[in-house]
């Protein structure tokens, strides 16, 4: 029986400069109709999605549950984007899964991690650090950019020995876990928060296939779950802007003095309004870092 939903939504390529310009000199161009449908589905699909380039555009393929959620979403997609060509079909659960394994190959991220599904995961680079993931209904494949910026930076400050074994963290909105993991592998130890109690139990499952049990726990909550002094010399917040602003005071405060703090899940043009908030709070000036049409803060 089918079980999920899968949604696939042709985004049309720029047309291709021609003439007499030099196409060397030119800036790489936005696309803005793939930008406005990134940007429309990172808050309401926290699981992810593919993007396959096509001569004919970029393919967006969406899995959901094949149900009144799933269905509703779907067709909120199809109002938002109504000259965008959208197909549906229902698939079952294990085709899906299928899927993943031919679309889900390792992917280096940075100078460090390599992220590996399992069924790969005696395959990596010698040279890279793993994380194994299951791709499931939960973000965090690292092929996203909010994730694979937040991996470069952990990479660079570990190789800069500004976060060092020893050291505990907090995950907050902890997703597939994989940033959290990530830590544990650099040596530190720390708690994955997500609200979703499906990402939590995905989360749960990752930390035991990277053996790092000992290392994470993860719980379903927000802020309101850890302790009012609890205090984290690594915090990284993959989320999205508006909740990032609206809990930067109490984010702030579970920061250890000289902590390192890392936000993404920010849109490019959101960066500077998300990090005027955090100087409210009394932190400098961030690094910025950017992919695409993704920024991640950083103060290190």
């Amino acid at each position: 029986m089918s079980d999920l939903l899968r949604l696939e939504v042709l985004a049309p390529g720029l047309a291709p400069v021609v003439g007499d310009l030099v196409e060397e000199a030119l800036p790489d161009p936005v696309d803005p109709v793939r930008e406005g449908l990134t940007a429309w589905l990172a808050p309401r699909l926290p699981q992810g999605w593919e993007e396959i380039d096509t001569p004919e555009g970029a393919v967006f393929r969406i899995h959901v549950e094949d149900n009144p959620v799933g269905r509703e979403l779907a067709d909120a997609l199809a109002a938002a984007w109504p000259q965008l060509v959208m197909r549906r079909e229902s698939v079952a659960s294990e085709d899906w899964g299928a899927a993943w394994m031919a679309f889900f190959t390792p992917i280096a991220v940075g100078e460090v991690f390599e992220v590996l599904p399992p069924w790969l995961a005696h395959e990596g680079d010698a040279g890279r650090t793993p994380i194994v993931i299951e791709p499931k209904m939960a973000f965090g494949t690292g092929h996203h950019p909010t994730t694979a910026l937040c991996l470069e930076c952990f990479g660079e400050l570990s190789a800069s020995g500004r976060i060092r074994p020893g050291m505990r963290f907090l995950d907050l909105g902890t997703g597939s876990g994989i940033l959290g993991i990530g830590l544990c592998r650099l040596g530190l130890t720390g708690v994955g928060l997500d609200i979703d109690p499906q990402a939590v139990f995905c989360a749960g499952e990752n930390v035991r296939a990277n053996n790092v049990e000992a290392a994470m726990r993860t719980a379903v909550g927000s802020l309101d779950a850890l302790g009012p002094d609890e205090r984290f010399q690594v915090v990284a917040a993959n989320i999205l802007a508006q909740p990032l602003t609206a809990m930067a005071r109490r984010l702030v405060r579970h920061l250890a003095p000289d902590g390192v703090l890392i936000l993404s899940g920010i849109l490019a043009e959101q960066a500077e309004g998300v990090a005027a908030a955090y100087r409210l709070t009394g932190l400098p000036e961030p690094g910025i870092r950017f992919s695409g049409e993704w920024a991640a803060l950083s103060w290190t």
